[in-house]
């Protein structure tokens, strides 16, 4: 009877680096695995839906034979600002309530984030319904779909 014995040399140096290398191909098949599986959404992207598009936009608002833009600045979840553009000076000395009222109605809207709801005094409510008007006409074109 012969009995076949194989002696098997192995160095260190090959066993260490087939080891790494084992251990490198399980970890990107794990993240292959992980970032590439079917399932939800990012939770970011769900809980936090743009609101508006970012920018500035603008509605006409005629008064009598001068035409003033009101532009509304709104950044993805908020709006910004709300001014009137270009407010000449003939449009100030004809309509003096214009400015103050457009101030308190932006600053309450900017507080607020909302158009519902707001106060003016009553000398001032037909020029606040007509700013109104037309900051609801610039927010709805900043709306994102």
């Amino acid at each position: 009877m012969s009995s076949k014995t194989k002696i098997v040399v192995l160095r260190m140096k090959e066993i260490i680096y087939t080891a790494i290398f084992l251990g490198l191909a399980i970890f990107l098949i794990a993240l292959c695995f992980i970032m590439f599986r079917p399932g939800s959404k990012p939770a970011s992207a769900e809980a936090d839906p743009s609101l508006y598009i970012p920018g500035v936009y603008s509605a006409a608002l005629n008064l009598g034979s001068e035409t003033v833009n009101v532009e509304v600045t709104v950044d993805s979840n908020r709006i910004n600002s709300i001014a009137l553009v270009p407010l000449s000076e003939a449009v100030t000395t004809m309509y003096p309530l214009m400015q103050p009222t457009l101030e308190n109605l932006a600053s309450q809207i900017v507080n607020t984030q909302s158009t519902e709801n707001l106060s003016y005094p009553s000398t001032s409510r037909y020029t606040s319904q007509a700013l109104l008007g037309a900051i609801n006409t610039a927010i709805d074109k900043a709306r994102a779909e």
